[in-house]
């Protein structure tokens, strides 16, 4: 199911629930290739746990292979969100990359859809190391993971288990820890609340086949949605307008309001500070005052971490947003992950 050059004739179809005609994230052509001038995109897939994935590989047009970059974004992403303005940054100064829709997620397979499996994204993390390794373009040796907000829980626990990443980079993390849930939540006994809504409706599924879903964020800030995932404003102005598609933006990619209700029970459950601890990967933790986590925790995961090759490096008050989309932060932090990669290549 890998494969290492587009072919026009097995260009994956658009997953369930995304077949309107006429729909596509670029003009990819016959090819399936888009060269920039600086870096070559190509849409490729591979295949994750038996379901294909669909990403897109950024190459510097320059000779030979190139250490790899894979980037996984936030909760609920898709790949041409945030991780997007990460890849496209860091293939200008030399590095592959490579950004991916999760399974259930946009453009790859996977059921049922909008499912925010951790465990999953492992799994996708791993497999996308195992596609890379094989391309001609990339250095089998030298192959880094990028996490942005929820994807550092995602980067740190696939760094654990694929020894051949040889670096992970975390971005204006939102770590998965007990205090983090309760202060995103109202406190931990709401958290242990949301996490037995999704135990209920993991049960739900399993024994029925139903899925109960939730959103993302409100539909609209006059009628906030107490069961979305996430309630404060600021999110729903940046996340709310992703949801719109039409001809003109389609480039945005398909990222829809809704996640499953059963996400909840392994999100708010998850124990990123555990895990940490066993963190021996060369790591760059990326913050700042106005960031997702607060301006403590990520400073107590940091010690904690074991790596002997390990940086910390403070931004100053930038907001999560800053990491998303702006790109006075995106550049200062792209310059900071590439710095880094570079120390720990051979």
């Amino acid at each position: 199911m890998t494969q290492s050059e587009n072919d026009p004739a097995t260009q994956p179809p658009l997953a369930d629930g995304m077949t309107e005609a006429g729909q596509s994230t670029q003009n990819w052509g016959e090819t399936g290739r888009i060269d920039t001038g600086s870096y070559t995109a190509a849409r490729v897939w591979f295949a994750s746990q038996g379901d294909q994935v669909v990403a897109n590989l950024f190459t510097p047009n320059t000779p030979g292979p190139k250490p790899v970059i894979v980037v996984l974004g936030p909760v609920g992403n898709v790949k041409e969100q945030s991780a997007m303005q990460y890849a496209t940054r860091l293939a200008r100064l030399g590095f592959a990359t490579l950004i991916f829709d999760p399974r259930t997620m946009g453009e790859s397979a996977g059921a049922p859809r909008r499912n925010e499996s951790g465990a999953g994204k492992v799994q996708d993390l791993v497999a996308a190391l195992d596609f890379l390794s094989t391309r001609a373009e990339v250095t089998a040796d030298q192959l880094f993971i990028l996490g942005l907000c929820q994807g550092v829980n995602w980067a740190i626990e696939a760094a654990l288990i694929a020894p051949e990443a040889r670096a992970v980079a975390l971005v204006a993390g939102h770590y998965l820890t007990p205090e983090v849930s309760a202060m995103y939540l109202g406190g931990a006994d709401h958290a242990e609340a949301r996490i037995a809504k999704g135990r209920a409706a993991a049960r739900k599924f399993h024994t029925t086949g139903e899925v109960d879903y939730i959103s993302v964020v409100s539909d609209s800030l006059a009628a906030p949605e107490p069961d979305a995932l996430l309630t404060f404003d600021v999110a729903q102005m940046y996340y709310r307008p992703w949801a719109f598609r039409n001809r003109f933006l389609n480039h945005r990619g398909f990222w829809e309001n809704r996640l499953t209700a059963m996400s909840e029970q392994e999100l708010w459950s998850q124990r990123t500070d555990l895990a940490v601890t066993r963190l021996h990967t060369p790591t760059l933790m990326i913050h700042a005052d106005f960031a997702a986590s607060g301006p403590q925790v990520p400073r107590t995961l940091f010690d904690a971490i074991p790596a002997t090759h390990k940086e910390l490096v403070w931004l100053g008050n930038q907001s999560q947003f800053q990491f998303y989309e702006d790109p006075i932060t995106i550049d200062t932090a792209v310059t900071q992950i590439a710095r880094f990669l570079d120390s720990v290549q051979p």
